[in-house]
């Protein structure tokens, strides 16, 4: 039986807050692998200005390198269409053998949206959800910012307040993380402000980024 773990996102780049992460998920879950996915198309950011697939996908490369459980899942680059979550890990779960467990990370902020996204049933169906909290976070909190139909349909599901010895779908774990207060967004102003960025994502990424000149102005 394999655990693996899925880790979506635009890594554009990659900094030290998805890869902290990605270790504390990785450990919590004793993940045979995870599988970092990029996405091409989020439906969220149809707008956003994104760097290339082949840079956002060479940087994660170059990021990951020296971890034997980290692989980069290319699938949502390749895809011409909207990237849409439940259809990747509908994908990858039917590549599995029933014996495998799934388990996918969730950001806290982007789990209290979940009631609007695409299928959203079908993710608690298929996999176990790890929701990334930061210390000191409140569940009763939640309770009462969450929309009514996340209220009635998926905090009840929230059992415990510990990472399951054996994630199975349907179950939903809280997984507490290191705050890094390190942002995509933030590295890729220091850049085009001609700001060093070093020793907030790895020095092979940060090389990478400024000889093919990326993030400039």
């Amino acid at each position: 039986m394999a655990r693996i773990g899925l880790f979506g996102g635009s890594f554009d780049p990659i900094h030290y807050g998805h890869l902290r992460i990605a270790e504390e998920f990785t450990a919590a879950f004793a993940l045979d692998e995870l599988r970092f996915i990029p996405t091409a198309r989020p439906p969220h950011r149809q707008d956003s200005l994104l760097s290339s697939a082949q840079h956002r996908s060479t940087m994660l490369q170059l990021a990951i390198a020296a971890h034997p459980r980290f692989v980069v899942d290319e699938r949502e680059l390749r895809r011409t269409t909207t990237c849409y979550t439940v259809d990747t890990v509908a994908e990858i779960r039917a590549e599995l053998s029933a014996d495998d467990s799934l388990a996918w990370l969730i950001g806290a902020d982007s789990f209290l949206a979940l009631t609007a996204w695409r299928r959203w049933q079908e993710l608690l169906e298929m996999a176990c959800m790890a929701v990334a909290c930061r210390p000191g976070f409140d569940l009763n909190n939640w309770q009462n910012h969450a929309s009514p139909a996340l209220v009635a349909q998926v905090l009840p599901k929230i059992q415990t307040l510990t990472v399951p010895h054996h994630p199975r779908q349907g179950t939903i774990a809280l997984l507490p993380t290191t705050p890094l207060a390190i942002s995509a967004t933030a590295i890729r102003a220091q850049l085009a402000a001609g700001q060093s960025a070093r020793y907030l994502t790895p020095d092979a990424v940060l090389d990478y980024a400024e000889r093919q000149l990326l993030y400039r102005s």
